[in-house]
């Protein structure tokens, strides 16, 4: 369970960032460094899993990159396809190059171009929305490693 902790100090963090920090400042880097506390706290809980399924020998080894954990918990966990796929559009914004809207004010909007047609607005509602799936997560995951 210590890595479930490390997942929750993650979210605590985020929710500094989100409550303070992005309401004070209203930048993309903010927006940015949320996702990618996101991400990191998304990484802990499959450790966790992994770590969990190892220990019970349903798995010989735990891959060691994020993105190959996340498959292997998708591969093992058919229930938790719907926060895996958040997982990865979380690391395509994350990964995308972005523009800024409305930066420094109330409709800070963050723009991830994935491609050259497709662009991805991100806004403060989003996040919180992004915030709360990832709290839904770690809450469902705690309740299965008890």
């Amino acid at each position: 369970m210590q890595t479930i902790d490390l997942a929750k100090e993650e979210l605590k963090r985020v929710d500094h960032m989100f409550y303070v920090s992005l309401k004070y400042t209203r930048t993309c880097d903010v927006i940015r460094n949320i996702i990618n506390r996101m991400i990191a706290s998304y990484n802990y809980v499959f450790s966790a899993i992994l770590e969990d399924l190892e220990s019970d020998d349903k798995i010989s080894a735990i891959p060691t990159h994020d993105r190959l954990r996340a498959e292997k918990v998708l591969e093992l966990k058919k229930n938790h396809k719907e926060f895996i796929q958040h997982y990865f559009l979380l690391r395509k914004i994350h990964d995308a190059e972005f523009d800024r809207r409305e930066e420094y004010r109330k409709h800070v909007t963050l723009l991830a171009k994935f491609g050259e047609d497709t662009i991805f607005e991100v806004n403060v509602p989003l996040i919180l929305d992004y915030y709360k799936k990832v709290i839904e997560y770690i809450k469902m995951v705690e309740e299965e490693l008890k």
